[in-house]
């Protein structure tokens, strides 16, 4: 199954270096981490998927052996938990679903490989906060690797892959012949003390790793790839969820690279689950889209979002905070420092027009929020457009804050466009619309908009 990242070479010396020399630090400082709200557990038991009968060959269907294992470890359920061991060898399966108290380990060579074949494909219920499926009414197909009410659940390794096989799915896609919503990778609904390192994620239908209804979700040191043209092929997306780390990882595919969510329009605002206390931190990586976004299904409302130490390449934009009338939702306490970019098309984005609605329910007059947003230390070369901060007319963006932002143009400077937005600007270059210089010339200070 084809995969085109771009240039890992480039890409992977910035990754290494942004660990072993992040941005805000000097040699010998500590790095700083948020890993640990999720302590990785010690497994008092392990079995092996070839104690099952699976057979890592790329051809013999091993998703008996994957159920059975797994009944085992619920069967079993001690305190400690079981490790799964997958060991070298390409294990072709359908979906499957986890429990609790287990660690799906996957060797080096290891791959679990989703079959090709959609029409056995399960389906299950919407999530209530977005009311039908994300891209067609009705129900979804259930994700590659699946856990719903599950709590202390590992999936780690020695840089084994996790395999979606996303092509038959993209092609539906194209073609206009899609069903229902297409699988995400590895979705945990309902879930808490989650962690996923050490593996690599490629090729998802859709979305790759989304916890949701989550709390407690670390993930760390992960590679995620799918080609820039596969669509919809997110790379990390916490939606609905709290105490959310994510770390030191690599991520090139064909939407965003982290994007944070709270539902659709009036499904998300009815159940009123909002994302909130999440840090991600030390990401590298390349998107047609964004690299960080926060949106554009907000409707739940998103809190207390802390971004730094980011490294883009070859993107489309860089920072995007992206919502839309009829979400209605809270946009508040968003901090993105540190961002390093070369070859985007649009450096910073904030914008109310974006997104589309799940169906004609939707209420024009839920007006989200958006306020207290700072963007700092970030500098930029090769982007063609600096900023697009647009607002709403009734409802303008508010206490927004740039400071120390630098980005330059592949052709003379580049432009930001503004509406609708109150905010204020301390050493940004270009100079930024009057909407974000008034305070200052006001008297205003960054720290006082905030």
């Amino acid at each position: 199954m084809r995969i085109s990242p771009p240039p890992i070479s480039v890409f992977l010396l910035f990754f290494l270096l942004s660990i072993v020399f992040p941005h805000n630090l000097s040699l010998g400082d500590p790095i700083v981490t948020c890993s640990g709200i999720v302590p990785m557990k010690h497994r008092s038991a392990m079995l092996s998927i070839s104690d099952f009968g699976a057979v890592g060959d790329g051809k013999t269907l091993n998703t008996n052996a994957f159920n059975s294992a797994i009944d085992r470890i619920r069967e079993t359920n001690t305190s400690d938990g079981t490790l799964l061991y997958v060991p070298r060898g390409v294990y072709l399966t359908q979906s499957f679903n986890l429990t609790s108290h287990m660690t799906l380990y996957l060797a080096h060579g290891a791959v679990i490989k989703a079959v090709e074949d959609t029409k056995k494909w399960p389906l299950i219920d919407p999530l209530a906060s977005y009311g039908r499926g994300r891209e067609r009414p009705g129900q979804r197909y259930i994700s590659f690797i699946h856990g719903d009410g599950l709590v202390d659940v590992v999936i780690t390794g020695k840089n084994g892959t996790i395999d979606g096989q996303g092509e038959p799915w993209w092609k539906m896609w194209r073609d206009g012949t899609l069903k229902f919503t297409r699988p995400n990778l590895i979705e945990f609904k309902n879930s808490s003390n989650i962690v996923v390192s050490h593996v690599v994620l490629q090729n998802s239908p859709f979305w790759t790793l989304h916890p949701v209804y989550c709390s407690g979700v670390v993930v760390h040191h992960v590679t995620i790839l799918a080609p820039t043209d596969s669509p919809n092929t997110d790379g990390i997306d916490p939606d609905s969820s709290s105490n959310v780390c994510i770390e030191d990882s690599y991520i090139s595919t064909g939407d965003d690279l982290v994007a944070v969510k709270s539902g659709w329009d009036e499904y998300g605002i009815a159940y009123n689950h909002p994302s909130r206390d999440i840090t991600i931190r030390r990401i590298t990586g390349s998107s047609p889209f964004a690299g960080i976004a926060i949106g554009s299904e907000t409707s739940g409302g998103i809190q207390n979002v802390t971004v730094e130490n980011i490294t883009l390449y070859n993107s489309g934009i860089g920072i995007h905070i992206k919502t839309n009338i009829g979400r209605g939702g809270s946009i508040q306490g968003i901090t993105i420092a540190g961002v390093y970019m070369e070859k985007v098309r649009t450096g910073i984005k904030i914008s109310g027009n974006t997104g589309d609605h799940p169906d004609d329910k939707f209420n024009p007059s839920a007006l989200p929020i958006v306020r207290g947003i700072t963007i700092k230390n970030i500098w930029g070369i090769k982007v063609e457009r600096a900023g697009m901060v647009q607002g709403l007319k009734d409802s303008p963006f508010t206490n927004l804050c740039f400071s120390n932002v630098t980005l330059t143009g592949t052709k003379g400077s580049p432009i930001w466009k503004c509406s609708d937005v109150v905010g204020a600007a301390a050493k940004v270059s270009p100079t930024p619309c009057p909407e974000l210089t008034a305070a200052a010339h006001q008297g205003g200070t960054c720290e006082n908009q905030t």
